[in-house]
C-alpha cells in the first residue's frame, strides 16, 4: 500500500478509536439515545442532498439504517453510558468479526475454519473474564449491550455484501436517515421528554462539538475514506488495519480517563485481542506455514 493511502488508514483507524472518549464525554449529561440520534442526523444532512441514492433495495437501506444506527450505536451509547470504559468498549465491540462469521455459516454456508473456531474461543474467554473476575468494572448488562451492538455491526456487514458493488459512502449518508426517529422515541419513552428538550436547549458548545466530530469526522469522513481505500487497494490489505482501532481506544481512553488496567482486565485485553488476531491472520499463517513445512 502507498504512504499516502497507509497513513489515510492509519488517520481513520485513530479517530474511530478516540471516538469512543468522544462518545464517552457526550453521554455523561444527555440521553444516549438521543445523542447517536443527534449523531445521524447530523451526519445525514446536508450530505443527503450532495450524495446520490445508494443502488440499493429500500429493505437494504433501512435495514443497514437500523442495524448500524439503531442497534450498533444505541446500544453502544447506552453501554458507555451504564459505566463501560471507553477503552473496553473499543475491544468489546470488535467480537462483531466473529458474529459476522457466524451469520455468514448460517445464511450464507460460508465454512468456519479451525482458525476461526480457536480465535472467537480466545476472545469470548477473555470477555468472560473481563465481565465476571474484572472487579466490578463492567457489569453483565454493559457486557451483554455491547455484545448485542456487535451482533448488529455484523448484521450490517451482511447487508453491505448484499448491496453489491453499491457506493458505501451513499449507503452511510442515506442509511442515516433511518435512525434519528426511532433513537429519538425511545429516548423520550425511557428517559423522558424533558431531558430530551434539555439537550437540545441547555448542551454547551462541547457537546455539539462532540456530536458533529461523531457525525463528520466518525461517520462521514471516516467511512468515506475507508470505502474508499478498499476500493483502491483491496479488503485483505486495508481491513486488517481496522485491529488498530481498539489500540487507539484503549491508549486515549488510559490518556484522557486515567483508565486503569489491573489483571484482570489486562490477561482479559490480551484474550479478545489474540483470538481476533489469530481470526483475521490465521488462514495466511497456516498457508506460510504450509509453503515452508
Amino acid at each position: 500500500m502507498p504512504a499516502r493511502s497507509l497513513l489515510l488508514a492509519l488517520l481513520i483507524t485513530f479517530i474511530w478509536g478516540v471516538n469512543f472518549v468522544v462518545i464517552k464525554l457526550s453521554v455523561t449529561d444527555a440521553p444516549p439515545l438521543f445523542v447517536a440520534a443527534l449523531r445521524f442526523l447530523l451526519a445525514a444532512l446536508p450530505a443527503v442532498f450532495l450524495v446520490p441514492r445508494p443502488a440499493v433495495p429500500t429493505r437494504t437501506l433501512v435495514g443497514y439504517g437500523a442495524a448500524v444506527g439503531v442497534v450498533q450505536f444505541g446500544l453502544l451509547y447506552l453501554a458507555i453510558q451504564l459505566g463501560v470504559s471507553a477503552g473496553l468498549a473499543s475491544l468489546i465491540i470488535q467480537s462483531q468479526a466473529f458474529l459476522t462469521a457466524l451469520l455468514a455459516a448460517l445464511f450464507l454456508r460460508e465454512p468456519l475454519r479451525p482458525h476461526h473456531l480457536l480465535g472467537m474461543t480466545l476472545a469470548f474467554a477473555g470477555m468472560g473474564v473481563i465481565g465476571f473476575a474484572g472487579g466490578g468494572h463492567v457489569s453483565a448488562v454493559g457486557l451483554g449491550l455491547i455484545l448485542t451492538a456487535a451482533l448488529g455491526w455484523a448484521v450490517s456487514n451482511l447487508l453491505v455484501r448484499a448491496a453489491g458493488s453499491a457506493s458505501m459512502l451513499s449507503l452511510v449518508v442515506w442509511s442515516a436517515l433511518v435512525p434519528p426517529i426511532p433513537l429519538t422515541l425511545l429516548a423520550g419513552l425511557t428517559e423522558g421528554w424533558d431531558a430530551v428538550g434539555r439537550t437540545l436547549t441547555q448542551s454547551g458548545a462541547g457537546f455539539w462539538a462532540a456530536v458533529a466530530f461523531m457525525a463528520y469526522f466518525n461517520t462521514v469522513l471516516g467511512f468515506g475514506v475507508w470505502s474508499r481505500l478498499i476500493q483502491q487497494h483491496g479488503a485483505a490489505r486495508v481491513a486488517p488495519l481496522s485491529l488498530l482501532v481498539p489500540v487507539f481506544g484503549l491508549l486515549a481512553s488510559a490518556l484522557y480517563f486515567h483508565e486503569t488496567f489491573p489483571l484482570p482486565k489486562i490477561l482479559g485485553a490480551v484474550l479478545v485481542f489474540g483470538g481476533l488476531l489469530l481470526h483475521v491472520f490465521g488462514a495466511a499463517l497456516i498457508r506460510r506455514r504450509a509453503v515452508t513445512a
